[in-house]
């Protein structure tokens, strides 16, 4: 599976340097290609791509329709470190850091635009549905984020809200990634669905993953600090099942921590983690996660391919299942 993600990631790597977003003026153009260079997974358009593999071979043919979802996320990464004020992104200033706020706004744009450019490539009869398919994909994004900042105003989010969050701020775009894969290797509207229900679901999992190593994580593989959700009083899932199930001193405890707005940033990840531990948040967390996973896993058995052609999708559901980063 390694080898193949690096085969993958390498053509897509190749054709991105080959790809003209644009010269003058160059502080438009020098962020995208700053934001760009910085890595990253390239999750997405390797979804798109062993989409396709499901149906067809020929995956060089769609790496420019693939790098499309990719220049997208890239551009909702930008704009989301303005509104968070972010420093950092993947260890390096971000945009609006490295430059200034209007010109990763307007870098931003432009990469949208760009995202279109790379969708172009599709064939035209496949086009109009593609593009309404990504439409719906972008609104959902933006939708996700909106409400994810909803939730810094609200003093309880329930846990219904928090999944259909996190099911449109990430996993929706994975869902179009495969989605989007699928249409172009020629795939049954049913299989073509399948895969972008499967990408939800895994995308589910995925965040409720990263919710997990964000307190239970090694900080040397996780790559961010540690505990940060808990500083940020973060209204992750684990804090969501910790206000549901704690009682007396502990929901005391926790509240306290939360209206605390002068602390030591590793006696409260310390104290909140143990509150964590005792009422079983991670386990709660741990069996919310699986099922998610365990649903994608039911999806991408049921597409109607031979189980020798579903195996690299299923490996690569696996790897990232297992990853602590």
């Amino acid at each position: 599976m390694t080898e193949l993600l690096r085969q993958y990631t390498e053509l897509l790597n190749k054709e991105l340097t080959k790809f003209e977003f644009g010269k003058h003026p160059r502080e438009l153009y020098e962020p995208i290609r700053y934001i760009m260079d910085l890595g990253g997974k390239r999750m997405r358009p390797i979804l798109a791509l062993l989409a396709y593999k499901l149906f067809r071979d020929d995956v060089a043919s769609i790496l420019r329709p693939a790098l499309a979802v990719e220049v997208f996320h890239n551009f909702t990464l930008m704009h989301d470190d303005i509104m968070d004020n972010a420093p950092l992104r993947r260890g390096q200033a971000t945009v609006h850091e490295k430059w200034d706020n209007n010109v990763a706004i307007l870098s931003g744009d432009t990469m949208l635009v760009k995202a279109y450019d790379l969708l172009l490539e599709v064939p035209g009869e496949k086009l109009p549905g593609i593009i309404r398919s990504f439409n719906q994909c972008a609104v959902e994004v933006c939708e996700g984020q909106q409400i994810d900042m909803n939730f810094e105003k609200l003093d309880a989010v329930t846990e219904a809200d928090y999944i259909e969050m996190i099911r449109l701020k990430t996993a929706v775009l994975l869902g179009f990634s495969l989605e989007l894969g699928a249409v172009l290797g020629n795939a049954s509207v049913h299989d073509a669905q399948l895969l972008k229900s499967f990408g939800e679901n895994i995308g589910i999992g995925f965040q409720l993953k990263d919710d997990l190593l964000d307190v239970y994580g090694d900080q040397a593989k996780f790559g961010k600090q540690v505990g940060g959700d808990i500083i940020a009083n973060k209204k992750t899932f684990l804090l969501i099942q910790a206000l549901r199930v704690s009682t007396g001193d502990d929901k005391r405890q926790l509240e306290n921590w939360l209206m605390m707005k002068d602390f030591d940033t590793d006696e409260k990840v310390e104290a909140v983690k143990g509150i964590y531990d005792r009422n079983g948040i991670r386990e709660l967390t741990d069996q919310k996660m699986n099922d998610y996973f365990r649903l994608a896993l039911k999806q991408l058995s049921d597409l109607s391919l031979p189980d020798s052609r579903k195996q690299t999708m299923k490996d690569f559901a696996d790897y990232l299942i297992a990853r602590e980063n």
